[in-house]
Formats: structure tokens, C-alpha cells, sequence
């Protein structure tokens, strides 16, 4: 069962991270085939404009945002965060020619796979302790012989919490290279 439920993770990772690759090839062949190669520039500005907008998540994260749920905020984060990253790739196209748009699709993709990575296993690591928690208490033990139990199945999803000690410095490095990208099309002109 445990490998199962692992499986079944993975295919969700895929799945998103695929479904991302597809929709910008899929959205910038349609743009080739009726030849808006200009609407890339765009997406670009698009793309830009939904991550940032996602990022009210991290406001609401850390308490200056009062309003609204901190899991639905999250869930508008991971979509408009996928969708500008899927605006974002059709931006970069296969086109790229220069290290600092290079820099920042590598990022980006290993942005997005940070996030879907963290997400399924926080996901399978509450999970689990949910489960073993029910499972122990249809034993018959008392809440402190379950606490007790669990110890470090509970130490294991409190240091998943923080996998954002991963997450964000990639983060800050796509953003600093797509930054430097933006400045030096703005410097130069192309």
C-alpha cells in the first residue's frame, strides 16, 4: 500500500510538470502556426505579472495579509504560479540565445519542480502520520502512547514543513535571473 501511495505521487508530479511542458509547446506551436510570434513578447510580461501576483501567498503566509484561508491562498498560488511559468516558457521559446534567458528557464523549471516535489511529499508525510495516528488509536492506545509512538513520524513532517529552506533560494535565483534578463533587454533594447 505504502508503495502505492508513493506511485501514485510521483504520477501526480509527472502529470503536472508534463501537463506545464505540453501547454507552452502546444500554446507556442498554435502562436507559430498562425504566426503571432509577436505575442511571445507578451506572454512574457503576462507570465512575469502572474508569479508576482502569486506571491500574495507569502504575505498572507506571514501574517501581513489577514484575509482569506492560508490553504486557498496556497492553491492560488500553485496555479497562478503554473500558469505563468506555462506563459513564461512559450515567452522563452526554443529561441533562447543568451546565457541570462537560459539561466532563468533552468530555474524555472527547477522551481516548478521544487514545488510540486515539496507539495507531494508534505502531502504523503501528513498522510502517513494521519494514518498511523488512526491506525494506533483502533489499538487501543491511550493519546500519550500514540504521541509517544509517533515521535518522529510527527519530527519528519515538521522538517518537510520546511522544505522551503530549498524551495525559496531557488526561488530567489530565477527571479534574480529573470530580473537581470529584463534589465539587460531594457539596457540593450533586444
Amino acid at each position: 500500500m505504502k508503495q502505492s501511495k508513493v506511485l501514485r505521487y510521483v504520477i501526480l508530479f509527472t502529470q503536472w510538470y508534463v501537463l506545464m511542458i505540453l501547454a507552452a509547446i502546444g500554446l507556442d506551436y498554435v502562436l507559430h502556426y498562425f504566426h503571432l510570434l509577436g505575442v511571445g513578447r507578451a506572454l512574457g510580461y503576462a507570465g512575469t505579472l502572474l508569479l508576482i501576483v502569486s506571491f500574495i501567498y507569502s504575505l498572507r503566509k506571514r501574517r501581513i495579509l489577514k484575509e482569506g484561508s492560508p490553504r486557498k491562498w496556497l492553491m492560488f498560488h500553485e496555479y497562478l504560479a503554473w500558469m505563468g511559468s506555462v506563459l513564461l516558457l512559450v515567452h522563452a521559446g526554443i529561441h533562447i540565445n543568451a546565457i541570462l534567458p537560459k539561466l532563468a528557464v533552468v530555474m524555472l523549471l527547477i522551481n516548478v519542480a521544487s514545488g510540486l516535489v515539496g507539495k507531494f511529499l508534505l502531502r504523503q508525510s501528513i498522510e502517513h502520520l494521519e494514518e498511523s495516528k488512526l491506525s494506533l488509536a483502533q489499538t487501543g492506545l491511550d493519546p500519550e502512547g500514540i504521541n509517544r509512538k509517533l515521535f518522529f513520524d510527527s519530527i519528519l513532517v515538521e522538517s518537510m514543513k520546511h522544505w522551503r529552506t530549498f524551495h525559496l533560494p531557488i526561488a530567489f535565483l530565477f527571479g534574480l535571473f529573470s530580473l537581470l534578463h529584463i534589465l539587460t533587454i531594457f539596457i540593450f533594447g533586444k
